[in-house]
């Protein structure tokens, strides 16, 4: 799949993960790479950026397998840029099927 795909659609997918349930890096890697081959180095980056940025919040639980894990916890602000960036990325993909169905 084209990278450039992948970058504009990751944050709406850890967003949207992390309404669903607070994750750990990793699980929020394994679970989107079921469906998007993506890197372990591309999620963190981001992670940063969100908690700086509001979107998220951070704490520790400990494992069952090691040492406690960093677990994301979406904020109302990162649940605020959820509903913006779902409507973006619906806008958005309705205006390529309309280019690409030839109705336009």
């Amino acid at each position: 799949m084209n990278v450039q795909f992948k970058k504009g659609v990751l944050e709406l997918l850890v967003l949207h993960l992390l309404e669903k349930k607070d994750c750990y890096g990793y699980e929020l890697v394994e679970r989107i790479s079921q469906e998007i081959l993506i890197s372990e180095g591309t999620i963190y980056p981001l992670l940063r950026r969100f908690k700086k940025e509001g979107y998220v919040k951070t704490y520790l639980k400990e494992s069952e397998n090691g040492p406690p894990r960093k677990y994301y916890q979406l904020t109302e602000s990162g649940k605020m840029e959820l509903d913006q960036q779902r409507k973006d990325w619906f806008s958005f993909v309705q205006g390529v099927e309309k280019i690409l169905g030839g109705q336009v």
